[in-house]
């Protein structure tokens, strides 16, 4: 075989690359764009997954000024958004292993941005996901985990998992990253249902928002990735815990030994099936209940009423309400909880209406998919939840927007007039204006659909602290789960929220408007 000519020029470049690759190290090079990484070139210990792996390490790699174009370039040569968020999902699990704060907001968001997606004119789709990758991008360089992974492979030990609620239980009270690891990856081969039955309970000890929404994010997203990659999502949700674990039991978040009492004592005395009807009243009383009761009363009226036979659909109807409440009723950050681009007075991101309403809506999903015991537990834990988050700032003593002040500065009756109205109240951060003229626009006759796909243009435009998918989506979908009477007040908050995050455009987003313009 004739060996390759290579001229003295391509020669000397090769030379002078590889002295540049060696003073910089393989790493730093390879995220400079000096080369590439194959398959080949990583060590065995980095988690691979068969089928994505270029995508996943394109994702993870590329510096972010690079970044977009190069995601682009895909979705040109025929890269479906679905198969994106799939490697960017594996490229966060393997990277932060749901230990960065900023690197598992990014993942929550991943599923409820690809569900915005699906909402938008065909041009438009990409947007709500290249916003939401490049978020990633961005994190994943300021952080070093561009080449540097949390997660890696764990092999299969060859013994029983036994009882593996207990031990991983143990496990995550022991910090014992390696021995949880390797028994939950155990257990996701008999099934992901058993592994995610046998991490619920641990998830439990101390419910807060990310520990919930985190673990029903990386069960939603097997829908998308696959079975075969359940040890790998349901991983960053255990490492969470685990981080979590040496202030765990002194968190307000830890459940109580009566609160414990309550789940065990009323699952033991539950009726065969739900029997008694809940009418709109019933919903409507409990969820005053909820906002005005201390959070381990409220588990207990919880269990009372599961035992005299109200379905826990029922129970999750008025937990949802209750925390869609809290947004309609959230006085707005004080100046102390103020922060860069959540000014005094604003409701989005991490706000406690917002906080309780994806909470609310991810243990609604947790109750559909898990067993018999943790669907139980799950519904108690969502009462005692938002019964604790309406006690940090009393929402019973406040009146929710819309308010009467609010609706007499409306004039406007005509659809479209009111539809104008809405986009001025956002822009110009008018939150109490935009709940008044949301409710009037569906006392107009204006769809649902209508509305939501005006809010949907703000929730891809802006920011929104890491929250604005997430709750655009949660909204949405309680919209269309919740009765009539109760269902209007999701687009009311969705308004507010709205207002209060505008005005702090989505870093990338211009770039990728450009971008997409050119295809």
């Amino acid at each position: 075989m004739t060996a390759p000519q290579v001229s003295r020029r391509s020669f000397l470049a090769q030379v002078g690359q590889g002295m540049l690759v060696a003073g910089l190290g393989h790493s730093t090079a390879a995220h400079l764009g000096l080369i590439s990484l194959r398959a080949d070139d990583v060590s065995p210990q980095r988690l691979r997954f068969p089928g994505h792996d270029r995508l996943v390490d394109l994702l993870q790699s590329t510096p972010v000024e690079r970044f977009l174009p190069a995601v682009v370039a895909e979705l040109r040569n025929g890269t479906t958004l679905q198969t994106l968020v799939t490697a960017a999902a594996l490229a966060n699990a393997r990277a932060f292993g749901g230990e960065d704060y900023v690197g598992f907001h990014t993942f929550m968001a991943f599923m409820p941005a690809l569900r915005m997606a699906q909402q938008l004119p065909p041009e438009q789709q990409a947007l709500p996901v290249l916003k939401v990758l490049y978020r990633q991008a961005a994190r994943l360089e300021e952080s070093g985990h561009h080449d540097h992974d949390t997660l890696t492979p764990v092999t299969a030990s060859g013994g029983s998992a036994g009882s593996s609620a207990d031990d991983i239980r143990n496990l995550v009270h022991q910090q014992n990253r390696t021995a949880a690891d390797q028994l939950l990856s155990d257990v996701s081969r008999l099934s992901p249902e058993t592994a995610w039955n046998s991490l619920l309970p641990t998830v439990c000890e101390a419910p807060e928002v990310h520990r919930i929404v985190l673990a029903h994010r990386a069960w939603d997203m097997l829908g998308l990735v696959g079975p075969l990659h359940a040890d790998t999502m349901l991983r960053q949700s255990l490492h969470y815990c685990i981080q979590l674990e040496p202030g765990r039991a002194k968190s307000s978040h830890n459940v109580s030994d009566r609160l414990a009492a309550i789940i065990a004592d009323s699952f033991a005395a539950m009726p065969p099936k739900a029997a008694r009807v809940a009418d709109d009243q019933w919903i409507a009383s409990f969820t005053e209940l909820l906002l005005s009761t201390p959070p381990e009363q409220a588990a207990a009226a919880a269990a009372a009423a599961l035992q005299e036979g109200f379905s826990p659909a029922a129970i999750s109807e008025a937990v949802s309400c209750a925390a869609c409440q809290l947004v309609l009723r959230d006085p707005g950050r004080p100046p102390e909880w103020a922060q860069p681009n959540k000014p005094p007075g604003s409701v989005h991101g991490d706000s406690i209406g917002v906080h309780a309403s994806d909470t609310a809506h991810a243990w609604k999903h947790i109750v559909a998919v898990s067993d018999a015991r943790n669907a139980h537990a799950a519904v108690i834990l969502s009462v005692w939840c938002v019964a604790r988050d309406a006690s940090i700032r009393p929402a019973s003593t406040r009146s929710p927007r819309p308010t009467a002040a609010a609706f007499a500065q409306i004039t406007a009756t005509e659809p479209q007039a009111l539809l104008s109205l809405l986009d001025s109240a956002i822009r110009g951060q008018q939150q109490d204006l935009a709940c008044a003229v949301a409710d009037r626009c569906l006392s107009a006759g204006i769809t649902s659909d209508d509305l939501f796909g005006r809010l949907l243009a703000c929730a891809c435009s802006e920011d929104g602290a890491l929250h604005a998918e997430k709750y655009y989506w949660t909204t949405r979908d309680e919209y269309q789960q919740l009765r009539p009477a109760f269902r209007n007040q999701q687009l009311v908050a969705l308004a507010r929220v709205s207002a209060s995050q505008y005005g702090s455009p989505a870093p990338g987003l211009q770039q990728a408007r450009e971008l997409l313009q050119r295809r």
